[in-house]
């Protein structure tokens, strides 16, 4: 397997561990305009800091470890993928650990 996928596949692997939580929470992908308030704005954010961070030198991505397909302010695709696959994967879980605890508390 080349390393240059690894970084997506970490990713991939977040979502096939947390997808199964949705049938326990509230219905997050029931929700996407929802999730997608939560999410973007604070993805925009990061990843014009990780722009700004590379272009100025302090930040840079190891290619070993990426595909090299970038977005146009030169963030690679797993780096936008991170910011939205693992907000996504801790509003699952969140959802689901939630719903959890009220029905241990009601019964």
């Amino acid at each position: 397997m080349s390393d240059h996928w690894q970084y997506l596949l970490v990713l991939a692997a977040c979502l096939t561990i947390t997808a199964p939580l949705e049938i326990f929470g509230r219905g997050v992908y029931q929700r996407p305009k929802r999730v997608l308030v939560a999410i973007l704005p604070v993805a925009a954010v990061f990843l014009l800091w990780d722009e700004l961070a590379v272009a100025a030198r302090i930040w840079t991505y190891n290619p070993a470890y990426i595909t090299g397909w970038t977005i146009p302010i030169r963030v690679p695709i797993e780096e936008v993928l991170f910011f939205l696959v693992i907000p996504l994967c801790a509003l699952l879980t969140y959802n689901a650990v939630s719903t959890i605890i009220d029905r241990v508390k009601r019964q």
